[in-house]
């Protein structure tokens, strides 16, 4: 290696800087410069794909770790102390002995760092070594290397199966479409396959692609962590500019499946890979209670210099009443005493050195383990465990597990969360003609009747393919009919068992078509003339093609594994990547399976567009036979010749349970999706042909459009037709209004008509899409063409360019029809809503949802009752918003100040869209709107983006001051999930976005119940009440030390010896507080479940507030008194020394303060009995081994058989008695008197957990309804007093007595 200047190292240096710090970086091949040392290639400056995540490197290991750890102020405190021991002047024990309490902590807290630092290191190592194909230019010929030697314009193949080693912009496939497909579950755990096609027009070089033919340039970002954009282009000799997105990028951690090769250009590498940009570790957030316990440790600061302050004044007092000189006071080597004013300085810093402990030294290493304690016992909690998926709770942010005890307001997203996101086709509107599938209706509701296990065990029988949909179904025999809903009823429990992939079981793939419909397509389907154009084939087209649904064979699929030992997971390197990129420490899949439903679920429903289709699930379906035994009428004969392509050997992988519905529905009526490549899809006709249509281009779903579309070319009119679906409220803007001038008369009563059928399906809880079809001419299409390839190789504001040429194609368009798609509330979601209702939570849903659909799922999840008023807000500008706010806020403060409403709850709801939320938000209207909002029982806020749920829950928190809670289960609720103090995932359908950003992840809603209502009421009550006792226990303690300086002359001596106080918190009372802050339990599971009420107590300030905190600290001052006047007193005319003084004081506090935890521990259990006896064992044990050994431990003091004469005297035992009694006596009474006299709701509940269990639940009911007529007394408000409001009774069908108050927009 040749040596260079330092002046060229640094100017290196900076060059790499600017290079890497440039928006638009210049990248070139490897090849031509391939052999030359790394200063002379042309992406030098770019790091390697080696990548270290440990934090420490042998050498500098200690010093970056004390680093660390003096980070926590702590630390430092008591290192600093040590150190002032040190010098003789203030000096309060031997020097050495000083250091060892911290030195222990700090060890400790370093051994433990070190061992995570060492797994860290061992999984960089594995990984960086995983082996992959780098093409050579020496070789001819891609030759196997390992990760960490890929570099930024290195040519890297990879194979089927393996995962992508760097950002690779992709060149070459094996596919003759040009498709790579790639499963990201590593990145965004989304298990369906994505397609990426390579860059067209790029490498001419096929089929056998030749690296060293590329010689354009790659121009690309520079980078970021959005997963979801890329821009660059390639730039070809000629000048030539060929754009690419992320439709073009293989990420590193992405698997490739399905396709036996491809070769990709790196373009980043190691740590600016988009994965590993991602990767930011675990989330550190402090909970609600720490921040209380660093303000206690400043009191605790404060109260120690006091203390101290004391002692330097009275050792100065002291010292300057004697008469003389006493023998005692020893000069220094030149016979000079020290004045008794810097003797009192001295003795201050003496005295801190002394009562150092009053700061709990072990109090931050007890908190940990708490909470790993707490932590262990919810993993591992088989209520919150998860059969259907195999998952249990995930605990990712340590340190906030009490927070889970205070929530005021929870925030949900609702599809996915409060409900499956299993969707279900149930009716369609095509042309203006509703078309209501009853017979599907009728089968839903049969597959809803429970199935005993008898019957899943006696009914495993294959059903045989069907062949055709009867249109005669009237003429059936009924008997029949029944019998065979009945076998297809008791058979659906193996359709989802027997498949390893999710929308796979009769409930969501099979749909039974309309009569009418059917009957309709077999009319145009005959007519020659007309079927290239009919509207209804039109439809059922736009159904098969308008999606990103993936086909492949059932028998070439990916093979799934429905578990992994740990053997397997230890000793494969590829996994190492997938717990590094994903956070969360384990590689998350989603398998399917039945799940027995004991009762019938509510039917809900949602629009999906507007909410959930950008960030789509992941979902597998598999083309099974749908199996109807009536043969009356085929719309096609299956022909042998096409047997390799049936649709019952199909595969689909969709990005959403919509787009699979939707896909299956149109394959019920014979419109079957066969196969789909970046430039074609093919659809087979009810009449068996075959339509290649080839794909000019995808307009992808986003935010601000709402909606999706595909070019294509129609194979036989040869014409360019633009399919779109979307959200009803933007596709009906498309076509003007239903009420536009220009639109023909036919044209206006369609739309019309479907905007009405579009109105019931969202009030009856449906998911609600609109499709329309547009003809494009060659001219326009040109024209456009041009513009969008422009847009799409343009760097600046591409994302604007290219959604503008979408906006630009996606006018005039023809309205077709729309569906309406059923979801279903998950198991058990009104119970728990209405158990953390009881709780005292606010529950806010804030969703995507039309407001009727959103309405219609409150009722359904009981979030919304018969009796209240809903209040919609839906105003069209920012004056009609001000006045209804101001309205509406009037009258309910006028109905709360009535004298006669004084003990009723306002049963007020309040419903907003997006567009109102978004002027109730802004600055002057934000308070009050805040203001109204919490004198609601419940908040629906519907039409919002991901961006407005984050800004609800971040307003709400500030200005109330209240612990919120954000639960949801797609990427559109990350916003909001880290907005909140606790962010909770479900590992739903949609991916893990969700659970991946989030503190804990739940596999169901209903798991939240337990969760906060028992584990989170223990964890803070455990928690809460352990701080208390430790800062009590250190105040009582020292005190001892305090009160003896008054008889020593401040002289900052002690009566124990040091090694004794080192012992006393290090070992003899450091477990009994830990386990009590682990395994006590203050009411039982049951009744915390059965009670909700009482989840109420940790709410606000809770249990740990600055009264119980003085109280405890008062009682300690107190019982250290005690501990130390009655001994003294006892043995004040005796001629004992001070250390046969100071062993009874030490044995009286310790069984003091062991007691004192005995009265506040609420169930014991023989882990609590054997902690304590065992700390007492230990007590003795140690100190009669060190008063027997160790003689010279600490000179010039001598502890030598001391504990063992005081044992042998009655007089010891005595005053253990009598003291330990004494000082425990108020604090006994105190309980016993506030128990018995004003008893709290948890004393109660104590007192119901000791009767029979039947007595237990009558009490517990007659309580909750007590507690809930008290609570929640029905109320009315009149109508405010305004012209611009008007009351409409029976707004929603749920409830004559509902009231809805509407903004009539058309005064203003």
């Amino acid at each position: 290696m040749t040596w260079r200047s330092p002046l060229a190292l640094v100017r290196d240096a900076l060059r790499g800087q600017r290079a890497r710090e440039k928006d638009l970086r210049n990248l070139a091949s490897n090849l031509p410069y391939e052999g030359l040392e790394k200063a002379k290639q042309p992406n030098c400056y770019f790091p390697g794909n080696a990548i270290k995540t440990t934090k420490y490197t042998l050498l500098l290991f200690i010093p970056m770790n004390l680093f660390e750890q003096f980070h926590r102020l702590a630390n430092i405190y008591f290192v600093g102390l040590a150190i002032l021991n040190f010098v003789p002047v203030v000096s309060a024990f031997e020097p050495g002995v000083a250091l060892i309490p911290i030195c222990v902590i700090l060890s400790l807290t370093a051994l433990k760092d070190a061992l995570e630092d060492f797994r860290r290191y061992q999984s960089d190592r594995k990984l960086n070594n995983t082996p992959c194909f780098i093409y050579s230019r020496k070789e001819q010929q891609f030759i196997k290397r390992h990760w960490k030697d890929v570099r930024v314009g290195d040519f890297v193949k990879v194979v089927c199966n393996e995962i992508v080693p760097a950002d690779l912009l992709l060149l070459h496939t094996s596919d003759p479409n040009g498709v790579c497909h790639i499963e990201t579950s590593n990145l965004d755990g989304e298990t369906n396959l994505k397609q990426r096609k390579m860059m067209s027009g790029v490498c001419m070089s096929d089929p056998e692609f030749e690296p060293e033919s590329f010689n354009s340039a790659v121009v690309c970002e520079k980078p970021n962590n959005n997963l979801n954009y890329f821009k660059c282009y390639v730039e070809k000799p000629n000048k030539e500019k060929v754009g690419a997105g992320i439709e073009s990028l293989l990420l590193r951690g992405c698997t490739v499946r399905n396709t036996d090769h491809a070769v990709g250009f790196v373009v980043y590498a190691g740590n600016e890979t988009k994965a590993m940009l991602n990767n930011k570790g675990p989330r550190y957030k402090r909970s609600k209670l720490e921040r209380k316990l660093n303000t206690d440790v400043i009191f605790c600061v404060i109260l120690l210099f006091t203390m101290c302050l004391i002692g330097a004044l009275g050792h100065f007092l002291w010292l300057q009443a004697l008469p003389g000189v006493p023998p005692y006071l020893v000069p220094d080597g030149n016979g000079h005493l020290d004045s008794p004013s810097l003797s009192g300085f001295y003795m201050f810093f003496t005295m801190i050195i002394l009562l150092q402990i009053l700061i709990p030294i072990s109090l931050y290493v007890s908190i940990e383990l708490v909470r790993i304690g707490q932590i262990f016992f919810i993993t591992n909690d088989i209520d919150l465990h998860d059969e259907g998926t195999d998952s249990r709770v995930q605990c990712k942010a340590l340190n906030i597990m009490e927070d889970l005890g205070q929530i005021e307001y929870i925030f949900s997203d609702k599809t996915g969360t409060l409900t499956e996101n299993k969707m279900v086709f149930r009716r369609c509107s095509i042309m203006g003609t509703e078309y209501a599938h009853k017979e599907n209706a009728i089968r839903l509701a049969v597959l809803d009747v429970p199935v005993s296990e008898e019957e899943v065990i006696l009914n495993q029988q294959p059903r045989p393919p069907r062949i055709g949909w009867s249109l005669d179904t009237e003429d059936s025999n009924p008997e029949d009919k029944w019998h065979h809903h009945d076998n297809r009823r008791k058979s659906k429990v193996t359709g989802n068992a027997q498949s390893d992939a999710a929308f796979s079981s009769l409930l969501e793939a099979e749909v039974i078509p309309d009569r009418k419909l059917l009957q309709q397509i077999c009319r145009a389907e005959s007519s020659s003339s007309s079927r290239n154009i009919d509207p209804y084939l039109d439809f059922f087209l736009g159904l098969a093609i308008c999606n990103t649904v993936v086909v492949s064979m059932a028998t070439a699929r990916r093979q799934r594994v429905s578990g992994f030992s740990r053997s397997d997971q230890a000793s494969n390197p590829l996994d190492t990547f997938s717990s590094l990129v994903k956070k969360s420490g384990s590689l998350q899949h989603i398998f399917p399976s039945w799940q027995h439903k004991p009762k019938k679920n509510r039917t809900i429903s949602e629009d999906s567009v507007e909410e959930e289709d950008h960030v789509k699930p992941p979902v597998k379906i598999e083309g099974s036979g749908n199996t109807n035994k009536l043969h009356t009428c085929l719309l096609h004969a299956p022909s042998d010749n096409k047997s390799a392509m049936t649709p019952d050997n199909l595969s689909y992988e969709a990005e959403s349970p919509d787009e699979a519905a939707l896909v299956y529905a149109a394959k019920a009526y014979g419109f079957t999706l066969l196969a789909r490549t970046p430039d074609s899809v093919t659809v087979r006709l009810p009449s068996g042909e075959d339509l290649v249509f080839e794909v000019l281009d995808t307009l992808t779903f986003d935010y601000n459009r709402k909606r999706m579309s595909v070019l294509v070319r129609h194979p036989i009119t040869k014409e360019y037709v633009l399919y779109t679906k979307g959200a009803d409220h933007t596709i009906m803007e498309l076509l003007g209004t239903p009420y536009a001038e220009h639109l023909s008369g036919k044209q206006k009563n369609i739309a019309a008509n479907t905007q009405h059928h579009l109105d019931c399906y969202a009030k009856e809880g449906l998911r609600t899409l609109c499709f329309t079809k547009k003809v494009v001419s060659d001219k326009a299409y040109e024209s456009w063409s041009v513009n969008r390839q422009r847009a799409l190789a343009a760097i600046d504001n591409r994302e604007e360019l290219v959604m503008d040429t979408a906006v630009q194609l996606e006018t005039d368009l023809s309205l077709l029809g729309a569906t309406g798609i059923e979801d279903r509330l998950q198991e058990s979601v009104p119970e728990t809503i209405m158990a953390l209702r009881e709780a005292g939570i606010q529950v806010w849903v804030l969703t995507g949802d039309k407001t009727e659909t959103a309405v219609n799922i409150g009722y359904a999840c009981r979030l919304l009752e018969e009796e209240d008023l809903v209040i919609n807000m839906s105003c069209a500008n920012k004056f009609a918003c001000t006045s209804m706010l101001d309205c509406t806020l009037e009258e309910v403060r006028r109905y709360s100040e009535d004298p006669r409403n004084v003990d009723t709850t306002q049963n007020i709801s309040l419903v907003i869209d997006g567009r109102t939320l978004t002027m109730a938000l802004s600055s002057d209207l934000q308070k009050r709107f805040v203001d109204l909002a919490k004198r609601c029982r419940t908040v629906l806020c519907c039409r919002v983006t991901p961006l407005q749920k984050s800004k609800v829950v971040t307003v709400v928190r500030e200005q109330l001051n209240v612990m919120t809670l954000a639960v949801g289960d797609g990427a559109n609720d990350v916003s909001m999930i880290q907005a909140a103090d606790v962010g909770i995932g479900i590992s739903g359908q949609e991916g893990m976005q969700a659970v991946m950003a989030s503190d804990f992840a739940i596999s169901r809603f209903k798991h939240l119940k337990k969760l906060l209502l028992v584990h989170g009421h223990w964890c803070y009550t455990r928690l809460a009440n352990m701080l208390i006792y430790f800062f009590y226990k250190n105040v009582a303690y020292v005190n001892l030390l305090f009160w003896h300086q008054f008889l020593c002359g401040f002289s900052g001596s002690a009566m124990i010896d040091y090694w004794l106080m080192i012992f006393f918190n290090l070992f003899f009372t450091s477990v009994p507080p830990i386990m009590f802050g682990i395994m006590d339990k203050d009411v039982s599971a049951e009744m915390l479940l059965g009670v909700p009420e009482l989840y109420r107590t940790g709410q606000g300030a809770g249990e740990y507030t600055f009264t119980t905190f003085w109280v405890s600290m008062l009682d300690a001052f107190y019982q250290s008194l005690v501990c130390f006047f009655i001994p003294y007193l006892a043995y004040r005319d005796s001629d004992i020394d001070v250390f046969t003084f100071g062993t009874p004081l030490n044995t009286i506090s310790f069984f003091t303060i062991l007691l004192h935890l005995s009265i506040e521990i609420k169930a014991w259990t023989v882990v609590h009995w054997v902690v304590m006896l065992g700390s007492v064992a230990l007590y003795f044990i140690v100190t009669l081994a060190y008063s027997a050994i160790c003689v010279t431990c600490n000179p010039p003091s001598n502890p030598y058989w001391i504990l063992q004469r005081q044992m042998a005297d009655p007089m010891f035992y005595l005053l253990c008695i009598i003291t330990t009694v004494v000082a425990l006596l108020p604090r006994y009474m105190f309980h016993v008197l506030r128990n018995s006299i004003a008893p709290s709701p948890l004393v109660k509940a104590r007192h119901l957990d000791r009767l029979d269990p039947s007595t237990r639940d009558q009490c517990m009911k007659e309580w909750r309804s007590f507690r809930g007529i008290a609570q929640v007394r029905p109320s009315r408000l009149s109508t405010p007093p305004s012209p611009t409001l008007e009351t409409t009774v029976d707004i929603h069908h749920h409830s004559s007595a509902t009231s809805d108050i509407m903004w009539d927009e058309h005064h203003h």
